[in-house]
């Protein structure tokens, strides 16, 4: 990423290499030089200014953003991270020339380019390297298998390095076979010196890029060892250790760090559990930085090579993931295969953050993919379950226990409100309708039938003033007629009701009280709780109550905080449990039927005694 940023910030073109090429070589070696110093102070603005975001990050605890990073997402990433690892060395495994690659699709190129200069593979540099792995491979094998019996494991890196510049240095490996070797290593520390402040409104995107990423590599790799090892790793006393070394190292002219994977992964290999392996490894690079360091540039770069290519088949195995998560989870496996594919396609910066927004996107989905259920009571005991999931177990009528597993908030109110009318059975909103529909056409038809006996009267008002006009001087006829309409109407309007209603409004009789349990809502927001007020006004409407049980304190501070209580909806429809809800909801309909028969009696006695 920072040779990506250093290309772009001073290439070739800016220093007219390209036509330099044609001129003397005293003119193209300064222009060179000025290019590399242009490009090294890039590199080092860059270190600073993503060091300052980093500790920065630490310092305001910004860690947490690592819980972000699921394990599918990690090994998703670490794996394409081996993958960028494993292509960059192709390279110098076959000994061949070619330029190289960032950004998107930059492994496709490298890999492309490496299969059109196939043909120019230097065949000394290819068995260099096969016998280094050779060698590492069958080390490793060793290593596993006499573990319990090898004081420490074999350290055929070290071996390997040794060995290999031995080769070199005695066969003149680099000229006579034109094996490309390490070369010169400058010896000695650079003085400290002021990074271009200058530089950092060109590459503060970068920078925030490059301490993101960096970040992410680092605790990646430090949650897959936490993991292996049984330890526990702090997102924020990483940033803070990063961001410090490199805010320091950028003084001294060093490059952004994060975790090596490759460097991390041989040392784990070889045994290295604890920072004094680290401390080892720092006082190595020291000696060979002050005083053995030319001893090292007859090294083959196929060696090293070799080495980083082994050690990357730790991550290659996690490969088989893809297996695994296919049997036990189809949207974890998704989160891998994304955090792989934009890894690899879009380079790690915009790989990470392609992966981390599905992830939160998949955590979106699973929110509006709730498991709802209705409950029922495990006989003689207080635990509820699903009526799905069990034979026994047993719902009291005129009782509904709904339950979601998820919180009520905007992005699944509108699920939840579907999910209550579903289990339920209960639609407040259909039923109304249908109700008014049954109304209407039940007073159309009284008004029809009322017609119907105003004509029958008059018609039969007429045949008898034809027939016996004396009697209609009484008075007693016309009230007869008036108690046949009156009466015939009155009949019709009570004792004749429609099926229609009837039929619309007999659940409303079957159940009198819905119980949301709220045991596995974490939080509700301002259109969870106004969807939740709708519930309850839409259900009381057609008389059915609705309570809320297990709410913990949070929600109901929530509820309180959101205005939710008023004299519409009071604090009495809470109840510590769904059990407790019950119970009431049993007790009140007891005693609605006591009083509901107390009143029949006691009016048949009235009509008794009149």
């Amino acid at each position: 990423m920072i040779g990506g940023v250093a290309l772009r910030m001073a290439p070739d073109e800016m220093f007219d290499i390209v036509q330099a090429n044609v001129t003397n070589g005293t003119e193209l070696l300064q222009k060179i030089g000025e290019r590399d110093a242009m490009r090294v102070r890039v590199a080092v603005a860059i270190t600073l200014l993503s060091g300052l975001i980093q500790l920065c990050l630490g310092i305001l605890r910004f860690g947490f953003v690592a819980i972000y990073l699921t394990e599918p997402l990690v090994r998703g990433f670490t794996t394409a991270a081996a993958v960028h690892v494993f292509t960059s060395q192709l390279k110098y495994l076959l000994g061949i020339k070619i330029n190289r690659y960032s950004g998107p699709l930059a492994v496709i190129y490298s890999l492309i380019a490496v299969l059109s200069n196939i043909t120019a593979t230097n065949i000394a540099t290819l068995i260099i390297g096969v016998i280094c792995m050779i060698l590492l491979l069958g080390a490793k094998k060793i290593n596993d298998h006499f573990k319990k019996k090898l004081p420490v494991p074999i350290p055929m890196e070290i071996i390997v390095v040794i060995i290999s510049t031995g080769v070199s240095a005695a066969l003149n490996l680099e000229k006579s076979y034109e094996v490309d070797v390490v070369g010169n290593i400058p010896t000695g520390f650079r003085p400290p010196d002021l990074p271009d402040v200058g530089l950092f409104s060109a590459v503060f995107v970068d920078a925030v890029a490059i301490a993101v990423v960096g970040f992410s590599m680092t605790i990646s790799m430090a949650k897959i060892f936490a993991l292996k090892h049984g330890y526990a790793v702090s997102g924020n006393q990483e940033l803070i250790a990063l961001g410090l070394c490199n805010s320091v190292g950028s003084f001294f002219q060093t490059f952004a760090v994060t975790c090596s994977m490759s460097r991390s992964l041989v040392q784990e290999s070889t045994g290295g559990n604890t920072q004094i392996a680290g401390l080892l490894s720092s006082f190595m690079v020291l000696l060979v930085i002050l005083v053995i360091g030319y001893l090292f540039q007859p090294l083959p770069q196929t060696a090293l090579a070799a080495i980083v290519m082994v050690n990357l088949k730790g991550m290659f195995k996690q490969f088989a993931d893809i297996p695994h998560l296919w049997r036990t989870s189809r949207l974890e496996l998704a989160i891998w295969v994304v955090s792989f594919l934009a890894s690899v396609s879009l380079g790690l910066d915009y790989g990470l953050l392609v992966a981390v927004a599905f992830a939160i996107i998949t955590v979106i989905y699973r929110t509006q993919s709730s498991n709802y259920r209705i409950l029922g009571q495990v006989p003689n005991t207080d635990i509820y379950c699903g009526i799905e999931e069990y034979e026994e177990i047993k719902e009291y009528p005129g009782i509904k226990i709904f339950q979601a597993n998820t919180s009520l908030y905007f992005a699944n109110s509108d699920l939840y409100v579907s999910a209550l009318k579903k289990k339920t059975g209960i639609d407040p909103g259909a039923i109304l309708i249908a109700k008014k529909k049954a109304q209407k056409r039940h007073a159309l038809d009284v008004k029809k039938s009322t017609k119907n006996e105003r004509r029958a009267v008059l018609k039969l008002t007429n045949d008898v003033e034809m027939a016996v006009k004396h009697e209609l001087m009484n008075d007693d006829p016309p009230t007869d007629l008036a108690n046949v309409k009156n009466g015939s109407a009155d009949k019709n309007l009570h004792n004749s009701p429609s099926e229609e209603l009837e039929y619309f409004m007999s659940p409303i009789i079957n159940i009198h009280s819905v119980i949301l349990d709220f045991t596995p809502v974490n939080f509700i927001d301002s259109v969870g709780a106004k969807t939740l007020k709708s519930i309850i006004k839409e259900y009381k409407e057609i008389g059915v109550d609705i309570l809320l049980s297990g709410c913990n304190g949070l929600v109901v501070q929530d509820l309180t905080r959101l205005n939710f209580f008023d004299n519409s909806v009071r604090r009495e429809i809470l109840f510590h449990s769904v059990h407790d809800a019950v119970i009431h909801c049993r007790f009140r309909a007891s005693s609605l039927a006591l009083t509901s028969s107390e009143e029949q009696i006691l009016s048949s006695d009235t009509q008794s005694q009149i």
